[in-house]
């Protein structure tokens, strides 16, 4: 015993003598530049999306993370996916969103959607990206990243600087190539 309590008093000045002011002085500035923020888990979540009284949207994300960074700047992740409805003025479901993952930032008032992104419209086209983010103040989905769309005639079509309104009724990009179903009419 009286080798141990020997051994531990010739050792302690060696640790107290490894911290030096520099090195206190350093964590010091690594705690000050710590970012602090809250999350909050939800499993299976609903969120209805409706204007003036009418729905126009239902999501269901398996895990939906709110976070709230210590700059206050809060954002909904859902690091699962997503799966919207899209419904008409008449209450039946006329377009469709999947994706792997979305994140909804409240001070932009924008969504990214990302990783496997499809989009149904009721005209049965099917927009497909890695990327489709909606403007929610513009009430559009745009993609800086290329978007291959395939029409319920069977045309297909890919490019960038994908643009469309929030029924996918529309659409515009730069850059496209594609296969067209064009009918012929035939003059009386």
């Amino acid at each position: 015993m009286k080798a141990f309590l020997y051994g531990v008093c010739l050792m302690l000045p060696l640790f107290l003598a490894s911290c030096g002011d520099d090195d206190l002085k350093n964590a010091n500035s690594v705690a000050i530049n710590k970012s602090i923020l809250s999350r909050d888990r939800t499993l299976g979540v609903e969120i209805v999306y409706s204007d003036s009284a009418r729905v126009k949207a239902k999501a269901y994300a398996p895990i939906m993370d709110k976070v709230t960074p210590a700059n206050g700047s809060t954002y909904q992740e859902m690091i699962k996916g997503v799966n919207i409805d899209f419904y008409n003025p008449n209450g039946t479901i006329d377009g469709n969103l999947v994706c792997d993952y979305a994140i909804r930032k409240d001070t932009e008032l924008k969504t990214e959607f990302r990783k496997n992104v499809v989009v149904k419209n009721k005209e049965g086209s099917t927009f497909s990206s890695q990327e489709l983010i909606w403007d929610e103040s513009k009430k559009y989905f745009y993609s800086n990243q290329r978007v291959y769309v395939k029409g319920a005639d069977g045309s297909i079509g890919e490019g960038i600087n994908f643009k469309a309104p929030q029924d996918f009724s529309t659409y515009e990009m730069n850059s496209g190539n594609g296969e067209l179903n064009m009918k012929e009419s035939v003059a009386p």
